[in-house]
């Protein structure tokens, strides 16, 4: 058996380990995404998504190309190991496989901009001895406008570290926000458990 040192990348994932912690990103290929998708000179933008777009199967807007747009979904949902920012973004435009429409190609390239301006980032474990177990959750109530259901996500931090995240459809039609947020967070628990 060979010892080849302390790991420093793996499957398009860099590892950086000091003494303060590991720090975990993909930016060479956040880079080769942008590059290979021709996004390597776009405007930076501060969030994911904009803010109250619902987006719709039934959308009579141009339909565009879906090899392109499913290899794009494919890059994107690989990104979400490191990066759990883009998670629920990546999530709702990958609903849309098969009907997908410029509007749905315009948020994919607003995940592109967002990931121009924020190359560098990535999941930092650190070295300490703080292991409080902290969780957020939160519902969309009625997020997809198709079939009426919830989008729940949440994320768990052990001390400073995320150490679980996830951002998906409530398997049943909740019929107020009240009801939403009672189901997102008996989901949440289960994965706290």
């Amino acid at each position: 058996m060979t010892d080849v040192g302390l790991m420093s990348y793996y499957l398009g994932q860099e590892v950086k380990q000091t003494d303060d912690g590991i720090f975990i990103s993909q930016e060479g290929y956040v880079k080769q995404v942008l590059k290979k998708f021709k996004m390597l000179d776009c405007n930076p933008v501060e969030t994911p998504m904009e803010c109250g777009v619902k987006f719709s199967k039934f959308d009579d807007r141009i339909k565009e190309d879906p090899t392109i747009f499913k290899s794009l979904v494919g890059s994107l949902r690989y990104l979400t190991c490191t990066r759990p920012d883009i998670l629920f973004t990546v999530g709702v435009v990958s609903c849309y496989m098969k009907a997908l429409t410029s509007a749905h190609m315009k948020a994919n390239k607003r995940i592109l901009r967002y990931l121009k301006g924020t190359i560098k980032f990535g999941l930092f474990y650190s070295s300490s001895y703080y292991f409080q177990l902290l969780g957020f959750c939160d519902s969309d109530f009625t997020g997809d406008i198709d079939d009426r259901r919830s989008i729940i996500g949440f994320v768990f931090f052990l001390g400073d570290c995320c150490i679980s995240w996830s951002s998906k459809k409530q398997p049943i039609v909740t019929l107020s926000t009240c009801e939403a947020e009672y189901v997102a967070t008996t989901s949440c628990t289960c994965y706290a458990i």
